[in-house]
């Protein structure tokens, strides 16, 4: 396997071209907005200089693995040579089925179908192709060319030979991968949003503050990053689109999102992306800032 193509340059695909590339492989990036992919490799650029910095890459790996990235804005012909697809698209399951009918048709008949998606049915996304033993869920963990998991998840019909090409793939990487089963959110998802959901309806009811959850979670449980701060960091959009997954999937009231998380979202406060969400954002401050409306 050589040739892998990555649909998404947004924050998770460009991640994942770096990674792919780093490895050595050949990676095309394919996105319909050539602004954003000419974004991508600019962000890909920035990651490589931190590992340089870091004394982790030297200057010939980083030429070397740029030089395995090309980018095209069509998607037929950015498949056409593939063995590997990792579909890296916003988390809507229509653009998802779309794009993954699209792939079916133009990607090579041994080519592996994979997405990165964190919470919806790989079932279900198999389903919109002919070759539903062949798609597989590789959900990489965010930032890609940091965080060391990657979540594989079998769909119903997914071959026993595909998840073991995906398991040693990931391990190229140098990641460590966990297989796991497809029932809404997987493992990772299913887990931690409902903690984050809990952290805000904490922060809805009264109970404590954002600096105040978020200052408990890290030093009382050890975690790197509050749940508020990393909701912001996820998405918040995201963090929402994920619970109505687990909600309709499960038909489980516990999963319901926070009524102050689906007003954020309305408004347009989604974290990090938005500059705003549970904290403020700005380019020159590297210091959390509690947004003001939750300053009292």
């Amino acid at each position: 396997m050589t040739n892998i193509s990555v649909i998404g340059a947004g924050q998770m695909g460009n991640g994942i071209a770096h990674v792919f590339a780093q490895a050595n492989f050949k990676v095309t990036l394919i996105d319909v907005n050539a602004e954003q992919l000419a974004k991508a490799i600019t962000t890909i650029n920035k990651n490589f200089d931190r590992q340089i910095a870091k004394g982790t890459l030297t200057e010939a790996d980083k030429t070397n693995a740029l030089n395995n990235i090309t980018t095209n804005t069509d998607l037929a012909s950015g498949v056409s040579n593939a063995n590997l697809v990792v579909e890296a698209a916003t988390e809507n399951i229509d653009l998802k089925l779309k794009i993954f009918k699209a792939i079916d048709e133009a990607a090579p008949t041994a080519c592996i179908l994979a997405t990165n998606t964190s919470s919806i049915s790989i079932t279900k996304i198999a389903a919109a192709t002919n070759r539903p033993q062949d798609v597989i869920g590789m959900h990489f963990m965010n930032p890609v060319p940091v965080m060391k998991l990657v979540e594989i998840i079998n769909g119903y019909a997914t071959k026993k030979e595909v998840t073991n090409t995906i398991v040693e793939l990931s391990k190229k990487l140098g990641k460590t991968p966990c297989v796991v089963n497809d029932y809404p959110g997987f493992v990772a998802n299913r887990i931690l949003m409902p903690m984050i959901n809990e952290a805000i309806t904490t922060l809805f009811e009264g109970v404590a503050g954002v600096a105040e959850i978020d200052t408990v979670m890290k030093l009382g449980m050890a975690h790197p990053m509050g749940p508020l701060q990393l909701a912001d960091f996820i998405g918040l959009d995201t963090c929402l689109s994920i619970l109505k997954v687990l909600h309709d999937g499960f038909g489980n009231p516990k999963y319901a999102p926070c009524p102050l998380l689906v007003n954020m979202v309305t408004a347009g406060k989604l974290g990090v992306k938005s500059s705003e969400g549970f904290y403020a954002y700005t380019a020159s401050n590297k210091d959390l800032i509690v947004s003001d409306a939750f300053i009292k």
